[in-house]
């Protein structure tokens, strides 16, 4: 059983914001594969099925970003998951928007969701499929944002050429997560490890 996870921020309001990627992400993957978030459970909005003939449970945490790791880690006990079982949808701010990099471990890169589910976990051996959403247009001409720039940034709504990337990608990142699934995780990031912007 595969435990795949969008984060993102609960309610309305921070619906279609950059930092919710990840939530739409999982969206797009569920109606494509006729699964519907019908339950609660471990802090989270779930939907069971199969996908690429593996069962699936998707999740949508509703802790808010910070405290995604508290429904992952209760979501393993319940569907007693390995580390190995995780994949974890999320936007981030160090990849140009447009990029998919999917990988195994490494650091959460500042990204306040994945810092709370490798605290949680105690470990980073999980896979990630980051989302690149870009950083504050400003950067690219002046000095680096500071953290009040990011957090308005990544809580922010994408503009419209933005929009438009966003659009065009998130069915790729469905495509990539069926790949993983399928055909494991070296063939995934061949595949797909690349920047969709402009294609």
């Amino acid at each position: 059983m595969q435990l795949i996870v969008g984060l993102g921020n609960p309610g309305r309001v921070y619906s279609g914001k950059r930092h919710n990627v990840g939530f739409m992400s999982l969206r797009h993957l569920a109606r494509g594969q006729g699964i519907r978030f019908d339950r609660k459970k471990g802090l989270a909005r779930i939907g069971g099925g199969v996908i690429a003939g593996q069962k699936v449970v998707l999740a949508r945490p509703q802790t808010y970003m910070n405290l995604s790791g508290r429904s992952v880690s209760r979501l393993m006990k319940t569907f007693k998951a390995g580390l190995d079982d995780i994949i974890v949808i999320h936007d981030d701010i160090d990849l140009p928007l447009g990029t998919i990099r999917i990988r195994r471990g490494g650091a959460s890169g500042g990204q306040k969701g994945v810092e709370s589910i490798i605290a949680e976990l105690g470990s980073r051996d999980f896979i990630r499929v980051r989302i690149g959403i870009g950083r504050p247009a400003a950067e690219a001409t002046g000095p680096r944002a500071d953290q009040a720039e990011v957090v308005n940034h990544v809580l922010g709504d994408f503009n419209p050429a933005e929009k438009m990337v966003i659009i065009q990608l998130i069915p790729r990142v469905s495509q990539a997560i069926v790949c993983l699934l399928q055909e494991g995780l070296t063939v995934a990031m061949s595949r797909y490890n690349q920047s969709f912007a402009g294609q």
